[in-house]
């Protein structure tokens, strides 16, 4: 009897161990910007963690990205917003109607859970009145769950907002600006691993607070060329809203994360650029950080275990 119970407890034991090993998958659906540059959506994270499947705002493409992953978009079990500006939003009623569709690659069952700063409630009231003709249609059509389309929408505040399955999800307060407010950065703990999300931000310390001895710390960076301020004006504010390589760098120091990475990638340049030119990003933050750093691309992704590993979108290993 004693052996028997014995060995029950090595195998409880061996379960327990390899679920505590389980890593997080975290991938960079989306690390650009409002430009609707075709090599970079705009932003959308997809944090993995046990059976949880968390999306991190809703960019352009962010249903796309999970087609091309084979991620059925019912199988998202939360969607986080940081903020209400557009280019983190627009991808909301294309996750929220297309995943409703009896398919495959959509099916979701029951409302969609999504979290966000104030005003999240009443914008998906407002999108319920918007398809209130594609809705319909397709219920008495179609014969769609009439649950499926529904919103479980939350506006939240700085603070735990999300507990499930093991996976703990909590807001922190972030400085994008004086009229943007509120504005979120999350926290993504899972199985004594770290993953952190700065969303929009100026330079704000409580990032590196919240980051610290984190396993990932996804951050947003702009570089804008001086002659561009000069030329348009409009970029004066937007630097102004976000954060500069050098103080980024200076986050990372402190938080001193397994790896660093830049998504939401502000890149203005006098004469448009196809691309985001990662050598001027790596040798400005240099001048304040010297530890592991990657500059995100689309469908980057990250395995969080015992070590943080980094893949390339074509799943190739990348050394930072």
């Amino acid at each position: 009897m004693f052996k028997s119970l014995l060995k029950v407890g090595f195998v409880l034991l061996a379960f327990s161990t390899a679920a505590a090993a389980e890593p997080i998958k975290v991938t960079l659906l989306g690390t650009g910007v409002p430009t609707p540059r075709p090599t970079s959506f705009s932003a959308s994270t997809l944090v993995e963690a046990g059976s949880e499947k968390l999306l991190f705002d809703l960019g352009r493409g962010s249903t796309m990205q999970l087609y091309k992953l084979k991620i059925p978009l019912g199988a998202v079990t939360a969607s986080f917003i940081t903020h209400l500006h557009s280019d983190h939003i627009v991808g909301l009623p294309d996750m929220w109607l297309t995943g409703w569709l009896a398919t495959p690659w959509a099916s979701r069952k029951g409302p969609m859970k999504l979290y966000g700063p104030k005003g999240t409630v009443a914008m998906t009231e407002n999108l319920t009145k918007a398809f209130a003709d594609d809705i319909r249609i397709r219920i008495d059509d179609e014969h769609l769950d009439p649950k499926a389309v529904e919103f479980a929408a939350k506006d939240i505040e700085a603070g735990l907002v999300y507990d499930n399955n093991g996976v703990k999800v909590t807001a922190i307060e972030v400085n994008h600006g004086d009229k943007i407010k509120p504005s979120f950065g999350y926290v993504v703990e899972y199985g004594g691993h770290k993953v952190v999300l700065s969303g929009d931000t100026r330079y704000d310390e409580r990032i590196a607070k919240a980051a610290a001895g984190a396993d990932l710390l996804i951050h947003e960076v702009a570089v804008i060329e001086p002659e561009l301020l000069v030329k348009n004006p409009v970029y004066k504010d937007i630097q102004a809203h976000h954060t500069s390589p050098e103080e980024a760098g200076r986050i990372f120091a402190a938080a001193r994360p397994k790896l660093a990475v830049y998504s939401h990638i502000v890149f203005g340049t006098v004469k448009p650029a196809p691309d985001i030119p990662e050598e001027p990003l790596i040798l400005r933050t240099r001048a304040t950080y010297e530890g592991r750093l990657l500059v995100g691309r689309d469908m980057m992704s990250f395995a969080i275990g015992d070590t943080v590993e980094a893949f390339a979108p074509d799943g190739a290993k990348l050394a930072p």
